[in-house]
């Protein structure tokens, strides 16, 4: 478990700081491994905002943590007394990171390097799928949610997403004339950000939403917003597509 003291073993300290940079601030042995990270004591201090929306046992459930980092949360839900854990992120650094914190904490979690366009080859859903942080990452958003939904939540969905610009949720038509030009300019509207070249010096952030497109695009996949603890965090369960398969007539313009 993360020890709260300052750990003595200069071994773990220089084995820490080799796997570094870290971007989750983790306590392994007493040592903090991103204690100068630019947002605080991230993620837990997001987590202490949202983790009553979590049940403290989660005995016999399946969690499956998608972009895991370092596994702040997968090594969480474990110590919640959750069954089978899986973390999957594509970056091998991350994946290197979460496996020397699990095995540290003596904690039997199980990861695997792949992104979340390919989790349909884990063949099984969970109980609880965890995305966080993860889909303004992404140049395929709603692709993304479409697979989760589609291969592997089972029950419920964590999910965490970077917002931008109005955050109220205004009430929409179900359809507008195609003449309708002024709803689209409400700041309210959904709406993607879309990033060109870098935000927060990041080129790996693409689209940024505002409340109302998080929102919309959760529904679309199928999910219905259960809880909104904070700002940015939703916790979802599986709910259905309302959207037609076949693609609707394509209007001359």
């Amino acid at each position: 478990m993360e020890g709260s003291s300052r750990s003595s073993d200069p071994r773990l300290k220089q084995r820490i700081a080799e796997l570094g940079p870290w971007f989750h601030n983790l306590r392994i042995g007493g040592v903090e491994t991103a204690p100068d990270h630019f947002l605080g004591d991230y993620p837990r201090f997001k987590w202490e905002g949202f983790r009553h929306v979590i049940p403290d046992d989660l005995e016999g459930c399946s969690v499956l943590d998608v972009g895991c980092n370092a596994g702040f949360y997968a090594l969480e839900m474990k110590r919640r007394n959750a069954g089978r854990v899986v973390g999957i992120d594509s970056d091998p650094h991350y994946l290197r990171q979460a496996r020397f914190a699990a095995e540290h904490a003596g904690l039997d979690i199980e990861f695997h390097q792949m992104s979340v366009y390919e989790v349909g080859r884990l063949q099984e859903t969970f109980d609880l799928v965890i995305f966080m942080g993860v889909l303004y990452h992404l140049r395929h958003p709603l692709l993304a949610l479409d697979l989760l939904f589609e291969h592997v939540v089972g029950d419920r969905l964590l999910f965490q997403c970077l917002q931008r610009g109005d955050a109220r949720v205004p009430h929409l038509e179900e359809n507008y004339a195609f003449s309708e030009w002024a709803v689209f300019d409400r700041p309210d509207y959904p709406k993607l950000f879309f990033v060109e070249e870098r935000y927060a010096s990041d080129p790996s952030n693409w689209f940024i939403p505002n409340g109302a497109a998080v929102e919309a695009m959760l529904r679309s996949a199928g999910f219905v917003v259960e809880h909104h603890p904070e700002r940015e965090v939703y916790l979802c369960r599986r709910g259905e597509r309302h959207y037609a398969v076949d693609p609707p007539p394509r209007v001359a313009g």
